[in-house]
């Protein structure tokens, strides 16, 4: 698992994200998301709004976005909690970035069954090309992280660049989508072996065959 700390508060920190506001569309977006919950349940919305903050972030920096002490005190306002509760919250869940990150976030899933599948070659692709755990390359382009297991395991090896899934990949398939998305394409997201669509079993099924077309009572065949 990454290592996880929060960005120093300085006052460098400060004087850029102290002032930090919803813009018009995220404000009536957060407006929407808190009306979500029942009266005196509105703290609820704080994983939402966090998501909503960070993407903000992101936008303005062109980069995936991540969650400053002053955003993060921002939220805490708007749902009328204490600051430690919307840390706590930021803190636990990974899909919160608490220190800067690049345009693209790549997360490599290095669990057993992506490690047995060829995550190790996934990782030497990514340093091949100057990305370093924990460390966002010099042109602001990538960042590399090593996470534990995002439920893909029968499509491994797979990473999560941003908000998507790129699976069965090999060095050289992760090169393509890598490439791609350095220049402004956007690669298919999810498998990448050619002729399947999601997990199913490469060649078709091979039980369960008459469920393919039509639904099919088994219960007489047991």
């Amino acid at each position: 698992m990454a290592d996880r700390h929060i960005e120093p508060d300085t006052p460098e920190l400060r004087a850029r994200w102290g002032g930090f506001a919803w813009t018009k569309e995220n404000a009536a977006k957060a407006k929407e998301i808190v009306a979500r919950y029942p009266e005196g349940r509105q703290r609820s919305a704080v994983m939402p709004l966090l998501d909503l903050a960070q993407r903000q972030v992101g936008a303005e920096t062109n980069t995936q976005g991540w969650l400053p002490i002053p955003v993060m005190e921002y939220v805490a306002a708007q749902l009328h909690m204490p600051i430690i509760r919307v840390v706590e919250v930021a803190t636990f869940y990974t899909m919160y970035n608490l220190v800067p990150v690049g345009r693209f976030h790549v997360q490599v899933c290095g669990t057993t069954p992506c490690m047995l599948r060829g995550s190790d070659a996934i990782m030497a692709a990514c340093k091949k090309r100057g990305m370093d755990k924990g460390h966002t390359t010099d042109d602001g382009l990538w960042t590399l992280t090593e996470v534990e297991c995002m439920g893909n395991c029968a499509s491994a090896p797979m990473v999560q660049i941003n908000d998507d899934n790129y699976e069965d990949l090999t060095a050289e398939r992760l090169d393509a989508v890598l490439d791609a998305l350095a220049a402004g394409q956007a690669p298919k997201a999810g498998t990448q072996e050619p002729g399947r669509h999601t997990v199913e079993p490469l060649g078709g099924p091979t039980t369960l065959k008459e469920m393919v077309k039509a639904n099919h009572d088994y219960r007489k065949e047991w």
